[in-house]
């Protein structure tokens, strides 16, 4: 029997949708780390883009796996993950971000952790940016919590790889594909990393520790 045509039950569940969130800020509060044109184009263009595609390929999904069609259901994997990791990867992007005015550095148990497990917020700053800096091509770089020992790390990501593929709790992303940064900081992402700090939510961050416990 081809895996093309495996007689599968029906399923009763619904199609799982994403829907482009608001963002809590104007397109232009970033500025000057990340201009309102490169925040326009990022989220009504490029986030929106993942969740029309991720929503067209779980509808395909969907219809494949009524007709127990295992084969069309395997092959919308990658599309799955790809457009699904942006609209996951991307709604946690925004959340971690502020206008400069309202960002204050990181305080009680964050800070307490940080400290603990990179030394200092400056160190931490710069473990994070040489590991995002290097990585190849497009991906992310994440600060995520390791639930079993409790402490926090730092990781990267492929393409739109969810953080949740290295195993950690997604605490802060920072997406380092090249249209979040290329209008404003052209190839340089160095700069596009050191200044993103600036924009840096810790309150958010703060309350993705709390929720990861």
């Amino acid at each position: 029997m081809g895996v093309a045509n495996v007689a599968a039950r029906p399923s009763t569940r619904g199609i799982v949708t994403a829907t482009l969130p608001d963002l809590a800020y104007d397109y232009g509060a970033l500025e000057p780390v990340i201009s309102g044109e490169i925040m326009q184009l990022h989220h009504a263009k490029h986030h929106n883009t993942y969740v029309n595609n991720f929503n067209v390929a779980m509808e395909k999904y969907a219809e494949a796996e009524l007709k127990g069609d295992v084969g069309t259901m395997i092959s919308l994997q990658g599309a799955i993950k790809f457009n699904g990791g942006g609209h996951v990867n991307h709604s946690m992007f925004w959340k971690n971000l502020a206008p400069p005015g309202e960002c204050e550095p990181p305080l009680g148990e964050l800070l307490s952790m940080i400290e603990r497990d990179f030394g200092s917020l400056d160190a931490l700053k710069s473990k994070f940016a040489a590991q995002t800096i290097a990585v190849q091509g497009s991906g992310w770089g994440w600060l995520g919590l390791e639930k079993a020992t409790g402490k926090l790390a730092v990781a990267t990501t492929a393409n739109q790889d969810p953080c949740s593929t290295t195993g950690l709790t997604p605490l802060l992303g920072v997406d380092v594909w090249e249209h979040a940064y290329y209008l404003q900081y052209k190839n340089v992402r160095p700069d596009y990393i050191n200044a993103i700090w600036d924009v840096v939510n810790w309150k958010d961050v703060a309350g993705n520790l709390e929720d990861a416990k």
